[in-house]
């Protein structure tokens, strides 16, 4: 009878235990504003935001919800930054690249002009110590932030007339994105940042010249093509562009173990949806591009060379100017040197 006691105690003692371990795991629920930088209904700016909404909903069986906002429903899209920071808004979907004129180290993580498709980008991300000071950069405002979501190569522009070189931008008023906004000024060009509700209103009414926007499968969507008739490649301010969830730091300290999983556990899903997809819906867009009349154009070897050679300026110019772009930039560039190897011998040219 004593051993059958022991053995009823015993038994209590470990339900109790792993009842108290699964009140601990679970947490209290998690309801979170996120704030869009882009509508919901463009393909991956916006669909991979609803997509974060709906798959951590479900592999957390509900116990976390976050609520994907429209652009401007809580602050306007290039405002999120400052809102998460502070507090006001619990995250928002964005990507690290729009905050050059805040935080000009965060440009590293966005996209890089002439920089890595997309293995090579996560491998120095993941495995090369990008991480590490990405994290460090974001908690000096007080951000943790998950990638979530990676997009493949851009369109470099959209013009109303054929460009016959690199010299004929000079002096336009162009829509143009990081680090290749800053490579295009060098040559004469006025580069500004619209948000996507701004830029084809701009290009209507001739604010802007022309302008890059992202892939053919959304600008297909954006309507530019309406107006302006030649499309010009390859993206070579974005080969790939990450994308992030950034999230006030106390609301991230708040969670478990198992939520913060479950949260980078989708994000990194996410990040291998957008790959496939971003790749997987290009060519009927193409198609259609030119099947409304859009010319298909592709830079000469001689202008890629000249806004290459923009391009090392700026990111010199960078790198003196701020340290943490040095040392992201510093980072990068090594791990790209001795993954020249690998990349030259196992991959066809």
């Amino acid at each position: 009878m004593t051993a059958l006691k022991t053995l009823w105690r015993r038994t209590a003692i470990a339900l109790a235990a792993t009842a108290t371990l699964s009140t601990a795991a679970l947490g209290d629920e998690v309801h979170w504003q996120m704030a869009g930088t882009f509508p919901s209904s463009l393909p991956q700016l916006g669909t991979l935001g609803k997509r974060l909404e709906t798959q951590i909903a479900e592999i957390s069986g509900g116990e976390i919800e976050i609520r994907f906002y429209e652009p401007n429903a809580l602050v306007p899209p290039l405002e999120v930054f400052d809102a998460v920071s502070v507090g006001a808004i619990d995250s928002a979907f964005s990507t690290p690249g729009f905050w050059a004129g805040k935080v000009p180290g965060l440009q590293v993580f966005g996209a890089l002009p002439f920089g890595p498709a997309a293995p090579e980008y996560m491998a120095w991300f993941y495995f090369g110590g990008g991480k590490a000071i990405f994290d460090e950069i974001y908690a000096k405002h007080g951000i943790h932030s998950v990638m979530c979501g990676m997009l493949a190569p851009e369109g470099s522009g959209w013009f109303r007339e054929e460009v016959p070189n690199a010299e004929a931008m000079a002096g336009m008023k162009l829509r143009f994105f990081g680090l290749g906004a800053k490579a295009l000024e060098k040559l004469g060009v006025s580069a500004q940042l619209l948000a996507a509700p701004d830029v084809y209103p701009a290009l209507e009414r001739g604010v802007i010249d022309g302008l890059e926007f992202v892939q053919p499968a959304i600008d297909l969507n954006m309507g530019f093509w309406q107006i302006a008739k030649h499309y010009y490649f390859p993206g070579w301010h974005q080969q790939a562009t990450f994308f992030d969830l950034m999230i006030n730091q106390q609301r991230w300290d708040a969670l478990n173990d198992m939520q913060k999983a479950q949260i980078e556990s989708v994000c990194g899903d996410n990040v291998r949806y957008g790959i496939a997809e971003g790749e997987a819906i290009q060519f009927d867009a193409l198609n259609e591009l030119q099947a409304k009349g859009v010319t298909l154009h592709r830079w000469s070897d001689e202008d890629l060379a000249k806004f290459k050679a923009a391009v090392d300026e700026v990111f010199a110019e960078q790198a003196a100017a701020d340290p943490d772009f040095k040392r992201a930039f510093e980072s990068f560039t090594a791990f790209r040197e001795n993954y020249k190897i690998w990349r030259d011998l196992g991959y066809l040219n």
